[in-house]
This record gives C-alpha cells, structure tokens and sequence, in this order.
C-alpha cells in the first residue's frame, strides 16, 4: 500500500458515538493543560500530541471524521481572526515598516534556500522546487496563544511576527499561484497574475469601507452580546469565504478581518471576553487536535526516504532561523526578541498542506505527479516537528520577554505613579443603564485591574416597596453579569438610606472610594436644572473624581474623545487621574483623543500620558476663550464623545462663567454624546498645591460670601478684558479638530 493510501485509508476506530467523540475530546482539552503545566510544557504541545495518540494513526479511538474537519477549519479560522483582534492597532503601526522587511526577510530566505535545495540536494526539477519552497516560506501562527497566555502580544517582536505573517502568506499563495498557472498554461500568465492581484486589493478595499459602517451600524442598534458576538463570526467566515472565492486562503481573510474589526471589539469588553472563551475553550483545541490526528510518526519511521525528509525539515527550520536572526541584527533587537519571532514563524500547517496536496494531485507530461510520496513523508515530518518547536520556543522566549518587560517597568524612573489600588463605585438606578455604567468604568480602569482594582456597584432606594427592591436586585444582577463576561469581581451593594446621595456618600467613605461612575441626570420639566439636584448635592458633598455618562452610541462605536480642559485645570488634585483614565478609555476603544486646552497645560498632559506609559494617539487643540468652548458645538460629530472637564464651586479652576456652564451643554451640546468630570480635590496624590485653603476637609464648606461674588467680579472682568483684546487684535481663530 502506498504512502497516500496509508494515510487515507484505515480500520474503523474504536470510538463512533457522537457523543462519546465529544467527551473524549473535552477530557483531552481538559486533562492537557493540566498535566503539561507541570511539567513546564506549553499545552498546545499536549493537544498536538494527544491528537497523534487517539487518532487513526495512534490507537485508533477516534476518527479523522467531518466534525473534525469542520471544527479544526474553524479552529484554525478563529485562531487567525484572534491573532488580528488581540493586535495593539497602535504599536502595529509604530512596527509596521520592521513587519514589512521581516516579512520579506521570511518570505524571500526560505524560498531562496527552498529552490536551491530541491534542485541541488533532492534533485527536483524548477517549477516542483518552487512550488515546495512556496510552503518553506509560509507560516502558521501556531504559537501565538502561548504569548498570549504569557500577556506580550504588545510586544515588538511579536507584532514584527505577526506584520510578517500577512507577508508570507499573501506571498506564498501568489507564488502558489503562479506555479500552478505555469503547469496549466506551460508558461507564467501575467495577466491572470495580476487579475488575482486586482482582485485582491478589491477586496481588501471592500472590506475596509464596508466592515466599519456595517458594524457601526450594527452596534448602535443592537445591544445584546449574543447577537452582536454572532454578528461578528458572521462577518469573519463570510471574509474568510470570499477571500477563498477570490483565488487567496481562508485564513488570510478571517485574519483581515480581525484586523477591521479590532477597533470594536476593546480588550477589556464583554463581547471580547466571550469571543476569546468560545475560541480557546472548543474551536482553537479542536484545530490542534485535528493537527496531531493528521500525523503518522510510523509511515515517516519506515519510509526509505528519511534523509529527504530531514533535508526538507533542515530547509524548513533554518529558513526560518535566518530571517530571524538577521532581523535582530537589523533592528537591534535582544536574543528573546530573535527566538520569539523564530517561534511563531516556524510553524507549518494550513498552507503546508494545501501546497503538498495540490502538488500530489498534478501531474507532469510523463504522468508522473509533480510531488510523489516522498516528498508527502517530508511534509509531514516537517509539520509534526515545527508544530511541536514552534510552542515551546515561544514559551521560552515568552518567558524572558515578560520578565524583561517587568525589569523595564520597575526602573523606569517616569513610571506611572497613581496609586496601586482604585475603588471604583458604580450607582445603578435603571437595569436599562446599568450595564453600560459598568462597560465604561471597566474601560476606565488602570492596568492590572483585575487584581487590583475593586468595583462596587450600589442601588440606593428610600422605601421598602416590592418594586423598588425588584428594581434594585434586577440592576445589581445585570451588572455583575456584565463585569463577570469579562472575569472581572463587582460587588454588590443594596442599601436603603435616607436620600440617594447621603446613601452614596457614606459608601464612598465606607469603601474608601476613589471614583463615582454614574449616568447623567435627564431632565424632565421646564424648571429641572441640566445636572438635577442629586448630582448637584453629590459634588458638593464628596471630593472624589465624579464620571458623569450621556452616551447615545456604544463606546466601542465611539471615533474621537474630544476633551475640553478649562483654564488651571493642572492646579486640581485629580488632575492626573482624570486624564490616565481618559488616555486608557482611547486606548481600549483605539480612538485618537484630542485635548482642547491652553498652551500652557499641553506639555502637563503630555508628561502624564508619558509617565503612565499609555500608547494612545493624542493631540492638541488650542483653547482659552469662552466663544471658543462654544465653537466647539459645530466641530462634535454624532460619533464623538465630548469630554467637559467641570470645577467644583471655589476651586481653583472655577471662574465666574462656569456657574452658566450647564446651561452651555443644554444649549449647545444637548445631542451630542457626552462625559462630564468633576476632578478630585484635596487627595493624596497631589502635585501642586492649590490656593484654596490647605486645611479645608470638606468641599462642601464656603468661603466668605463678600469674597466669592468680589472674586467672580473680579474673574468676569478680566475674562471680558481679554476677549475684547483678542477681538480687536484679529488674532480670535476657527476651532479645527
């Protein structure tokens, strides 16, 4: 029996009730990772190797059956697609330009050395050569959920990897390709070459204007997480699909379109949780499963070509150490940097076998295929190996790179200096707002929030009526719900008090509560201020940070935060922990954040972004006139989020015209999304002493009523001094965002 017949064909396995199936393979992706951790090995290795034992080639339990052929191509598929969603959008560009000539490095080394060798060693003719060195040069991102395991994604070698994974790949399908084309036509068709090339930017062009608005569109419509979660994987197989109708691979598209969709779907979102839960509980351990059952250690054992296929592995891997090594000596990059990149662009799975099936099934003029059974030995050999390298040098590299990251981060003299720990207190009044309260203070927090960070969410009610209890346990329960699809602890606080702020007061010094998140007040009668009452006594009566939320749209819709900062807003408290918040909000929703300000407090931002080490696009605005703020109501798009940085009454930042604040939302603003912040004032972390009294404990407390209208007097004065200044000069300017 030949070797293809040997690989097809076998007895019928021990195993055949679906259910049955299903259980063994639950147990194995149970027991896998439990037993390898042990013994320091990666589990994928574990899934790979599990897949050998039960498989028809190993004792034969179960079968290499359509489930597994469905659920393993839908493995590979969601692997792609998380590769590109888990990506850091914004340190993918800052490497794009290294991803690109690693990328060529990868694709162009093996493919050189891949022709060389099957011509000069295995003595096969130029066009089998270059179709065999089209799998040297491809790569699988096999290893990829072991840096993700290990937190160093954001990593530079690792987005490097990943930039040069879309290289080798569209570039082997194209050599793919042409190949092919040559054996049909007997020459290289540049037109149908380059018809595959037009249809590709096609497509990619298609993807990019079509996903966004579909998506937005789609968002902003429907809220539930289960239909937004199966809008999305609709969206990955049906980008997967047309990519494979269009002549390129299936993984190239689900890839594509993780990299579209990752700016809607934030690391720290719900949605985000169940797409990673889904994928690396079923989908991801069925793909390496299926890997391993593919594999016949005894056919390469007894195959008298064994020193052809320990050729084409040597070509495989040492096309692939190359590449690598002289990219660390390009970038100047550490050793772990080289074996990271060397892990996750050895692997050989998806386009390895394509190539070998597609060239076993063509034939030459003599009728003699193009790839014959030794050559089929060979691909296995090198997919069993490189799949079984592949996690374990990245686990080690892994390792090193994450510890050198802390390394860095301890010494880092700027480093981000809030505090360890934030208690974040979430008030839910309505099930309907609930979750989204909780959505935004999960964005909001600091890193490492899932140790550190407390989140308390709170339903104060005045009467002990059925429905107001009803009211209050249905909103707690949605919003622990909400943090828990993200494996994030609320704790839930049903307290009944005399008002709604006195309740909220007495938690926030109970808990020792650095911030209130909490929905904008709606008004309901001609008389109703723009805050209402509650809000108004709550910033009057507690000196912590208060997030105030008016958001029409989802957050993972939003394209800019527009933050306006009034004038000595850096002599506040709070003032570095508004904008760390602020910064880490852009950078889970990866949208750019633009401070209108005064010159005079851009370079503060600035060196709090630095110093909190937060990767976000940042930019700045001029700002330090009234007419100005108001200028600003036809720059806010309905995608926007609007930031108004408030003052609470005799702080420093508060000026006369402030008090009218409220009424220049209402006015002005009162469509457009929204997120008032009252700062914190007389905490611990402050850096500039304010001129308010240093003594003072309450925020509640007044200064003399002479002296606070001499003062707003005084303010309105000069305000209106400046401006008649500014007009006469010609120097006033439009507002551009």
């Amino acid at each position: 029996m030949n070797t293809l017949s040997c690989i097809l064909a076998s007895s019928q396995p021990l195993v055949t009730n679906p259910v049955t199936i299903f259980f063994i393979v639950l147990v194995i992706i149970l027991l896998a990772p439990v037993l390898l951790n042990r013994l320091k090995i990666p589990h994928i290795i574990g899934m790979i190797a599990a897949g050998v034992v039960v498989g028809p080639f190993g004792l034969n339990i179960l079968d290499r059956d359509s489930s597994f052929n469905i659920f393993g191509q839908v493995g590979l598929l969601y692997l792609m697609f998380l590769a590109g969603l888990e990506i850091d959008m914004y340190h993918l560009k800052l490497n794009l330009k290294r991803g690109l000539i690693f990328g060529l490095l990868t694709f162009l080394i093996p493919m050189i050395i891949g022709v060389l060798a099957s011509v000069y060693i295995l003595n096969i003719d130029w066009l089998t050569s270059t179709l065999l060195a089209s799998m040297y040069a491809s790569h699988t991102l096999i290893g990829y959920p072991v840096a993700a395991r290990y937190g160093v994604t954001k990593s530079q070698s690792v987005l490097i990897s990943i930039v040069a994974t879309i290289v080798a790949v569209i570039g082997s399908l194209l050599v793919l390709a042409g190949a092919v084309n040559i054996h049909n036509v007997g020459q290289l068709d540049t037109v149908e070459l380059a018809l595959l090339l037009g249809r590709l930017s096609i497509y990619c062009l298609a993807i990019l204007f079509i996903y966004p608005r579909l998506t937005r569109f789609f968002f902003k419509r429907y809220g539930d997480k289960v239909t937004q979660y199966v809008f999305i994987l609709a969206l990955v197989f049906l980008s997967a699909w047309i990519a494979k109708i269009i002549g390129m691979e299936e993984v190239l598209g689900a890839f594509f379109a993780g990299l579209v969709l990752n700016r809607y779907v934030p690391p720290t979102s719900p949605l985000m949780g169940r797409i990673e839960f889904v994928g690396n509980a079923l989908f991801i351990p069925y793909f390496l499963i299926g890997v391993g059952m593919m594999i016949n250690i005894k056919v390469i054992g007894q195959s008298s070509t064994l020193g052809i296929a320990f050729v084409m592995l040597a070509v495989a891997l040492i096309g692939k150490w190359i590449p690598a090594r002289v990219a660390q000596m390009i970038f100047k990059m550490s050793a772990s940097g080289r074996r990271m990149m060397f892990g996750l662009t050895t692997a050989h799975t998806a386009v390895a076998l394509a190539v070998v099936t597609i060239g076993y099934n063509m034939f030459d003029a003599n009728g003699h295929r193009l790839m014959d059974e030794t050559i089929l030995n060979g691909t296995i050999l090198v997919i069993l190996v490189t799949c079984a390298l592949a996690p374990i040098v990245t686990a080690q590299a892994a390792t090193r790179i994450k510890i050198a990251m802390l390394q860095e981060s301890d010494s880092t003299p700027n480093k981000d200096t809030s505090p360890k720990r934030e208690n974040i207190l979430i008030p839910v009044a309505n099930p309907l707002t609930a979750g989204s309260l909780v959505e935004l203070a999960l964005l909001m927090r600091s890193n490492g929030s899932r140790i550190n960070d407390s989140l308390f969410a709170v339903h104060v009610r005045g009467d002990n009526s059925a429905s107001s209890k009803a009211v209050g346990r249905n909103s707690l329960e949605l919003a622990e719900k909400t943090a828990a699809a993200t494996d994030t602890l609320l704790t839930p606080i049903e307290r009944y008090d005399l008002n709604t702020v006195t309740g909220l007061v007495n938690i926030i010094e109970e808990r020792d509560i650095n911030s209130v998140v909490l929905g904008m007040h709606r008004k309901l009668n001609v008389i109703d201020s723009f805050l209402g009452s509650k809000l108004e006594q709550l910033q009057r009566q507690t000196n912590r940070m208060l997030v105030i939320t008016r958001c029409y749209i989802p957050y993972n819709t939003v394209r800019r935060i527009v933050v306006w900062v009034p004038a000595k807003a850096e002599y506040e408290t709070g003032f570095a922990r508004w904008i760390r918040s602020l910064g880490r909000l852009s950078r889970e929703l990866g949208c750019r954040i633009i401070f209108c300000c005064d010159p005079k407090v851009t370079p503060l931002i600035r060196a709090v972004i630095h110093r909190a080490h937060i990767d976000t696009r940042h930019e700045y605005r001029d700002i330090q006139t009234t007419d100005d703020f108001i200028l600003l109501s036809n720059r806010i798009l309905d995608d926007d989020l609007f930031v108004v940085i408030m003052a609470r009454a005799n702080s420093v930042s508060y000026s006369g015209w402030m008090k009218d604040l409220p009424d220049f939302l209402q006015s002005y603003f009162n469509n457009n999304n929204m997120l008032l912040i009252y700062p914190e004032q007389f905490g611990e972390d402050a850096n500039i002493e304010s001129f308010t009294d240093p003594l003072a404990t309450d925020i509640s407390g007044t200064a003399s009523p002479l002296w606070s209208r001499l003062r707003v007097w005084m303010r309105a004065i000069n305000n209106y001094a400046n401006h008649l200044a500014k007009h006469h000069s010609g120097n006033k300017k439009k507002i551009e965002l």
